[in-house]
């Protein structure tokens, strides 16, 4: 009788380490929680956290430079190119600096932040600052999970990984939606909404992967573009399952139709979590979507490239129109994050590295997509780390009628806040501005003229509502009592520092990180 013989898989596991890090350290932060004294568990947690993610990306510079980095490795599961490494790399420098702000003991937006906050021994106020210390340590392990799944997201080269991922990085968002325990009922209704909205998408994700795998017999990504190639029989079943896959992506993206999830969660999520959400979930979101369409679908671009160029006007314009009506800052910045996941496909439809007639050595849409996404998320974090900071009586203030007249009062804060708003309106000397040339410019390489000319008429009118924020704090009088700028701790000095400095550098001197991005522009397959 034959024996059978095994062979075991090949993994490049020193490849895999900064996913692995992540993840480790994640499982390792559950244990703290379960087992560590509850006057251990915060520094045990901030080490586990900070010291994965500075490791990581040690690691990862290394494993770039090398020059040897690049392979599909885990049995063909996960692909490492130059977009994982350079989506990688922002992952975990964004993340970073978010969790800085999460040390800051923010995430119930209560009064006992405020400057009137006494820190006088055995005080109320003490006593309650050292609860809120105990009760949310959890965040860090919750966060390095969610960190790990955005990572694996954009890296995987099959449909099932891909889902794992989009599982591992979407659970952990959830619960961290919910952690806002002084404004209870708003934030568990943003965690109840995006879970439910969440594992709908999700349902749609399986079931296109199941139909794209009846017409190709795959889930590999390079295998369905094969399938595609030779024309493969059941044409139906390639249109659905693009359709469906389509649709969970672009949900975890904040999409129009698939939006709607947005302005609720991220008013009612706890604002270190909306920072952290708002700038990290959407690089792992368009990076899988790319290697989808790109390396999966590539040869149905002529099926797929004008139902995503309806999408991204239909983003832009709703998100836009909008955020001109809200009277909350962080509800604006929610519809401002929908308006600029419209300009992010701007350049996903272009597809320019797709394009026949596209020059070589222009502008691909994965390096511009990438630049966008740095300077989007630095903007993004320092922003809403600077929100946390703006605080009355009752706690943190987000309404904008508390934010009129804080040039005067706080003119630094509304400075920096300020170059935030310009570089999201996308204003000349700001990474903001950068980022849209470059999506504009590789639209315009791929042949979609026409909707580059609608894209820029629509930045026009979204310029109006964050010109306007300004208005409001340096040129408006106030009515009534405002809140006031709480003392900010050296991790909010931090993200906020971060996030000044990248916008300001980024829109000065773009040339290195543009070429990083376009060096780092070719999927493996």
């Amino acid at each position: 009788m034959p024996v059978l013989e095994i062979t075991a898989p090949t993994i490049e596991y020193a490849l895999l380490l900064p996913f692995i890090l992540i993840f480790a350290a994640a499982c390792l932060g559950v244990g703290v929680e379960a087992f560590a004294p509850r006057s251990m568990r915060r520094p045990i947690q901030l080490l586990l956290a900070f010291g994965s993610i500075v490791v990581a990306l040690l690691v990862l510079v290394i494993n770039w430079s090398s020059g040897k980095g690049e392979a599909i490795t885990a049995v063909g599961s996960v692909a490492l190119d130059g977009p994982t490494y350079f989506m990688w790399g922002i992952l975990l420098v964004l993340g970073g600096v978010s969790l800085l702000v999460f040390d800051e003991r923010k995430l119930d937006g209560a009064s006992v932040f405020t400057p009137q906050a006494s820190a006088v021994p055995g005080s109320p106020a003490e006593q309650e600052a050292l609860a809120a210390r105990v009760e949310h340590t959890e965040v860090f392990p919750l966060a390095l999970f969610a960190l790990s799944g955005m990572m694996l997201f954009p890296a995987s080269n099959d449909l099932i990984t891909m889902f794992i991922a989009l599982e591992i990085l979407s659970l952990p968002l959830y619960l961290l939606c919910g952690m806002a325990r002084r404004r209870r009922l708003l934030s568990q209704e943003a965690a109840m909404k995006y879970f439910l909205l969440g594992a709908l998408s999700s349902a749609f994700f399986v079931y296109g992967a199941a139909l794209l795998y009846g017409y190709t017999g795959s889930f590999d990504l390079p295998a369905i573009d094969a399938a595609m190639q030779a024309g493969t029989q059941g044409y139906g079943l390639l249109l659905a399952g693009m359709a469906l896959i389509g649709v969970g992506l672009l949900f975890k993206f904040g999409a129009v139709p698939f939006h709607a999830w947005t302005p609720d969660v991220y008013t009612g999520a706890p604002t270190p979590v909306t920072g952290f959400m708002a700038a990290c979930t959407k690089i792992a979101a368009i990076g899988a979507l790319m290697r989808v369409f790109y390396v999966g679908l590539g040869a149905a671009r002529w099926d797929w490239q004008p139902l995503m160029a309806i999408l991204a006007v239909a983003t832009m314009a709703l998100g836009s129109v909008l955020a001109i009506t809200q009277t909350d800052v962080k509800r604006m910045l929610a519809y401002s994050s929908i308006a600029h996941a419209g300009f992010l496909m701007t350049a996903f439809v272009g597809a320019s590295q797709l394009a026949s007639g596209a020059p070589a050595g222009s502008l691909t849409s994965i390096s511009a997509v990438m630049f966008y996404l740095v300077a989007y998320g630095a903007a993004t974090v320092g922003a809403f780390a600077l929100i946390t900071t703006v605080r009355d009586v009752g706690g943190e203030s987000t309404a904008l009628s508390g934010w009129v007249g804080m040039g005067r009062r706080s003119p630094l804060a509304a400075g920096v806040f300020s170059v935030f708003l310009l570089s999201f309106a996308g204003i000349p000397l700001t990474s903001g501005f950068i980022g849209k040339w470059a999506v504009f410019a590789s639209a315009w390489t791929g042949g979609e003229h026409w909707l580059v000319v609608v894209a820029v008429v629509i930045s026009v009118v979204a310029a109006f509502f964050y010109i306007r924020v300004i208005v409001l704090m340096f040129f408006t009088d106030p009515v009534g009592p405002v809140p006031e700028i709480a003392r900010p701790g050296a991790g909010t000095l931090v993200a906020v520092g971060v996030g000044v400095l990248a916008t300001v550098a980024l829109g000065v001197f773009p040339g290195p990180m543009l070429a990083l991005a376009q060096q780092a522009s070719e999927f493996v397959r």
